[in-house]
């Protein structure tokens, strides 16, 4: 057997031998495969690969709970009649693997967090904390520029608070406190399931100064008035 033809022979094993290599019994591995195979890449970033047409996904496992995104994953329309994302009609298998992968998505995707770079760190707290709050994730649940209006369950209103009066109910301190150690929403309904959307504690993520750096966007969203200045609200 001449060498091209010993090559082709051990090519065609090869192949046959992985083709014969049983599915993962990971679901993490299985739901990077459908992640992978979906596209999803095409509409969120995840780490330092994809796009921003969605929330980034980095620390989706972190901020969301595995019920919320079985939920989500679904049908997005059935949470958001508003949603953009498409519904893929998923099998309950693939759902569960995506849940897995997702939920296991806390941050290690990145090899530096996008606010830790010397060019963030350079810049006004105001700045690095809008890009804090879009980068890890806070837009997905308080909307660009925290105008808020996503849904969530049994909460008053049947809706996530808009955070750009934030600056009216709380002092820079309390607001950090806050964010530093989480917030659950209390159920509109006690009898009903708990709202299944709630603010980790982003203690866990965040050091003291990016959370100081996230206070001082949110509060520049609604910035208060000089003391003595005329108020020219009618």
């Amino acid at each position: 057997m001449n060498r091209r033809l010993t090559l082709a022979v051990l090519a065609l094993v090869a192949f046959a031998a992985c083709a014969r290599q049983p599915e993962s019994a990971d679901p993490i591995v299985r739901g990077r495969r459908d992640f992978e195979g979906l596209g999803c890449v095409k509409c969120h970033k995840l780490g330092d690969r994809g796009n921003e047409w969605g929330p980034n996904l980095t620390l989706v496992g972190f901020r969301k709970s595995p019920a919320w995104l079985e939920q989500w994953l679904k049908n997005p329309h059935a949470w958001n009649v508003k949603t953009i994302m498409p519904n893929f009609d998923l099998t309950k298998g693939q759902r569960e693997d995506l849940v897995a992968f997702l939920s296991s998505q806390k941050g290690q995707a990145w090899s530096v967090y996008p606010w830790r770079t010397p060019q963030a760190e350079a810049l006004s707290p105001v700045a690095r904390g809008q890009l804090i709050f879009n980068e890890a994730g806070c837009v997905a649940c308080h909307g660009q520029n925290g105008v808020g209006g996503y849904p969530n369950n049994n909460v008053a209103g049947g809706l996530i608070p808009s955070l750009t009066l934030v600056s009216d109910g709380y002092s820079k301190d309390e607001l950090h406190a806050k964010i530093q150690n989480g917030s659950t929403p209390l159920p509109d309904d006690p009898s009903q399931p708990r709202p299944l959307i709630y603010m980790p504690k982003w203690g866990d993520q965040l050091k003291p100064d990016e959370i100081d750096a996230l206070v001082a966007y949110l509060f520049s969203l609604h910035p208060k008035p000089a003391a003595g200045a005329a108020n020219s609200d009618f």
